[in-house]
């Protein structure tokens, strides 16, 4: 008889041991958060590591569209232990964990889930890092103090990094805000933002300026940075955003930097092959191939 040979509950071309005792220093490690409790839109987001793991497997070892193979070492340790309806435990869990494969030296890589599972990330790494710099593709800023009264919530991410501490906040395709996340954004000179438009007229400036980082950084994709025409099952999705050949090229440039955490979340489907879920899968495979 034959059988499936692959193991769809992890990413494709990970090591087959994810044994702490047995890993490799300096590489990455997949870790799945399925969180949505605090999803004001579209839920769903609870299912993202399932289906973004399955559609990594319609992928080859060789990136034809940057010609690398996918030779980087990595592992999935599967999803956290989350607590549904409860953010801050959910984030003070990711922070542990995430303290934990860094004793390790490796390096994360979150598969949401909701925004929020970004908070325990940053919260670990703000403090391992005292100059990190956040690159966060977006349609939102995710910079509210609170949300509906919620300290942790998918709206309050960036404000709670920000919180933190943070030598750059670099937010990319934003097209939608709040009058108070727009002032407070505005407010601040180290937070820089290339909204849609930008993108769209001068995505080589956009090049230039984060070749130019030269600190630890942390990528943060939410899918809805990417037009809902490419990726619609997402928390919130929002007309007019950047194409995935936009995020490719962005992608590829951060790449080459130090790169110490990365993040795509809110892919909000339970269906098998579905169009965002691939599309997640695939960034994740892009940035694998390219580091």
């Amino acid at each position: 008889m034959l059988f499936n040979t692959y193991e769809p509950w992890k990413f494709a071309f990970s090591q087959e041991s994810s044994d702490l005792d047995q890993v490799e220093e300096g590489s990455w490690g997949i870790i799945g958060v399925p969180f949505d409790s605090t999803t004001s839109y579209h839920s769903g987001a609870r299912f993202g590591p399932t289906v973004v793991r399955e559609a990594s497997f319609g992928f080859e070892k060789y990136n034809s569209v940057f010609d690398t193979f996918i030779d980087t070492t990595f592992y999935d340790f599967g999803d956290v232990n989350v607590i549904p309806g409860n953010c801050k435990k959910t984030c003070d869990i990711i922070e542990d964990t995430v303290n934990e494969i860094s004793e390790f030296k490796i390096k994360p890589i979150l598969i949401g889930g909701e925004h929020s599972a970004s908070i325990g990330a940053l919260e670990s790494l703000t403090e391992q890092y005292d100059d990190l710099t956040i690159v966060h593709l977006d349609a939102h800023r995710d910079l509210a103090d609170d949300f509906i009264g919620e300290k942790y919530s998918h709206a309050t991410v960036m404000r709670r990094a920000y919180d933190f501490g943070l030598n750059e906040l670099i937010q990319i395709g934003i097209r939608s805000a709040s009058k108070e996340e727009e002032d407070f954004a505005n407010e601040k000179e180290n937070i820089t933002t290339f909204n849609n438009i930008n993108v769209f007229h001068h995505l080589d400036g956009i090049e230039y300026y984060l070749d130019n980082i030269k600190t630890p950084v942390y990528l943060s994709i939410d899918m809805d940075v990417l037009d809902p025409s490419v990726a619609p099952s997402v928390g919130n999705p929002t007309p007019f955003g950047l194409s995935i050949r936009d995020v490719e090229i962005i992608l590829k440039v951060i790449s080459q930097k130090n790169v110490v955490g990365m993040d795509v979340v809110e892919t909000a489907t339970k269906k098998l092959g579905e169009l965002t879920a691939v599309t997640a899968s695939k960034l994740i495979y892009d940035f694998l191939s390219l580091i």
